[in-house]
């Protein structure tokens, strides 16, 4: 929002190394050989057994550990190439929702922030699958407000174990983990506290497995805590540090679980480009409709840019923890600073990803028509499965209302300057436009200029909108959600356009105009909902002189040359076509 970014400072997907493609087509072949044949038996929950033997044939393949260093069993690879397995591994449905919580949040609380006994007793199980994970944290009457949660830890008189005392819902991975990462009140603390209790414990029951609308292959049980024995050094971190590490670790999901969404809507998209070829109407195959063509490049354009915000922020990440490093900080400290400094970029990952996948399932549907809504065919179950992704690791409401709290948060802080700028912008509004048409060269010049407007009229209405309110200015959810949607888009069109730009100077321009098109389809789309985002904020709060101004402003700020999507998308649908794929 207020500093200029250049394409060299990005990472994009095309930059991958030989290995990383490798650990790559492991995951693409893992998911095609292992779980897509076996997707209806894992839904039918009649064979328990099978998720658990999947994630243990994952085990053997390193794809469990891949983020923990080696002495813990582990291959120790970067952030980003964690992510490009999740993403891999994203079609897989059900057994992608089992993977993403053993593997984060079940396994790395105990990473981060456990003793060096307890990651040394429990990690390397952990990575071989020989033992499962589960992350009990929601309750009934505890969700989005996770701190408000009643289970409670009673300390022994003697001081060697605690006793626990509550229900958790929800549980991914319930039914079948051995481990289960706990959230507990010690005695009348206000804030939560971590522990590791293993099911032998004893003192645990659950009811049935849940009947869910999707991802019915993934185990989710309640969970009850009678008198769970606990051995005292099973608590995890400091008593009372429960909510942060719970934080700190829902950063990690949010990110992920966008990239997963990734995977899971390009081969969506794949199976509906296959659809459109195979399918005949009225003579021709249906995807060579204007209507169809249209739909394919909307969806190829979302996920693109999805894709392109998730390795940018997710880089950004391992850049971080290295400077971090560098600067004399330990290893495991600067990953959490590192995640703490990009909580924002993971919330607005979890947010694109998710709604990239729930357009291009809902689309998917659409273009197979009537089979699309026949349960013999495959729209059925990724319709289904992708729903609960706007709705685990925090809703995307939640999440879209911590992008802007956490930057209202810092600049409260002084750790980001946002008053600076957005009186920068204030000052602009009331000046004489430039109409100067001096011509500037190189790539994307234009396109540039109006992401630079996109952050000023961030910066004009979240300015105008503290002025008014001030500290009230969180109970003002509406507003937050409008200032969120600015921001998501944004971030997406920058990431994207930058992409493009770089793949064009290690390639030419000339063999890039398919990835140019679908900047291009992303832009305009952006353009539209932050205009319209805008215009709801202003109409929200905004009155008389005030509102005129502003609305002055969103209308230079969202002034854009024409282009013609239509053409834009064409190319881009034919080009997806020939290929009968998602192809870049």
């Amino acid at each position: 929002m207020v500093k200029e970014i250049t394409a060299d400072e990005i990472f994009i997907p095309e930059e991958w190394n030989e290995e990383q493609l490798m650990i790559r087509q492991t995951c693409y072949d893992f998911v095609k050989q292992e779980v897509w044949p076996k997707l209806d038996e894992l839904d039918s929950m009649k064979n328990p057994e099978l998720m658990p033997k999947l994630l243990e044939r994952a085990g053997e393949l390193g794809l469990l550990g891949t983020a923990l260093p080696e002495q813990y069993g582990g291959f120790g690879t970067d952030f980003n190439t964690t992510m490009l397995i999740a993403e891999a591994l994203g079609a897989g449905h059900s057994f992608a929702v089992a993977f993403g919580a053993h593997t984060g949040i079940g396994t790395l609380p105990i990473f981060y922030y456990g003793t060096e006994a307890q990651r040394n007793k429990y990690l390397p199980k952990l990575a071989n699958a020989q033992w499962k994970a589960a992350y009990c944290l929601t309750e009934p009457d505890s969700g989005s407000d996770a701190n408000s949660g009643k289970t409670k830890a009673t300390l022994s008189p003697d001081g060697k174990h605690y006793l626990i005392n509550g229900q958790k819902m929800w549980i991914t991975n319930g039914g079948f983990a051995d481990l289960f990462i706990v959230f507990a009140k010690i005695d009348n603390d206000e804030n939560l506290s971590a522990f590791i209790v293993e099911k032998s414990f004893g003192g645990i029951t659950m009811n049935e497995e849940e009947k869910k609308m999707g991802i019915k292959g993934s185990s989710t049980r309640q969970i009850f805590f009678n008198d769970c024995k606990v051995p005292a050094e099973n608590l995890l971190s400091e008593r009372g540090n429960g909510f942060k590490i719970a934080v700190n670790i829902l950063n990690i999901g949010r990110i992920k679980l966008g990239i997963s969404c990734v995977g899971g809507a390009k081969e969506t998209l794949s199976m509906a480009i296959q659809y459109a070829n195979e399918r005949k109407q009225f003579g021709k195959s249906i995807g060579s409709f204007g209507a169809i063509k249209q739909k394919l490049a909307d969806m190829a354009a979302y996920i693109y840019a999805a894709e392109s915000a998730g390795y940018r922020a997710s880089q950004n990440i391992d850049d971080a923890v290295e400077a971090y490093k560098a600067s004399g900080v330990d290893e495991i400290e600067a990953k959490i600073k590192a995640l703490y400094q990009f909580a924002i970029e993971s919330a607005i990952m979890k947010i694109l990803g998710s709604e990239a996948l729930d357009f291009t399932v809902d689309e998917g549907v659409q273009i197979y028509g009537g089979m699309g809504y026949s349960a013999e065919a495959p729209m059925d179950r990724a319709y289904r499965d992708a729903r609960i992704n706007r709705i685990f690791e925090g809703t995307n409401e939640i999440n879209r209302m911590l992008t802007v709290d956490m930057i209202l948060k810092r600049t409260m802080k002084g750790e980001l300057d946002l008053m600076g700028p957005a009186m920068t912008v204030a000052l602009e509004l009331t000046s004489i436009p430039d109409f100067s048409q001096e011509v500037e060269e190189g790539i994307f010049v234009k396109e540039k200029k109006l992401l630079a407007n996109f952050k000023k009229i961030g910066l004009m209405i979240a300015g105008a909108a503290v002025q008014k309110y001030m500290q009230k200015l969180g109970d003002e959810q509406e507003i937050l959600m409008n200032l969120a949607d600015m921001l998501v888009e944004g971030y997406a069109a920058e990431s994207t356009i930058l992409r493009v730009e770089k793949l064009m100077k290690l390639r030419g321009e000339e063999n890039c105009q398919i990835q140019k098109e679908m900047a291009m389809i992303y832009l305009y789309r952006a353009l539209d909902k932050i205009s319209n985002a805008g215009r709801e904020a202003i109409y929200s709060f905004a009155e008389g002189d005030e509102m005129r101004m502003m609305l002055l402003g969103l209308k230079r700020f969202t002034k854009a040359e024409p282009y013609n999507l239509k053409n834009s998308r064409r190319k881009v649908a034919d080009y997806l076509l020939k290929e009968n794929k998602y192809a870049l």
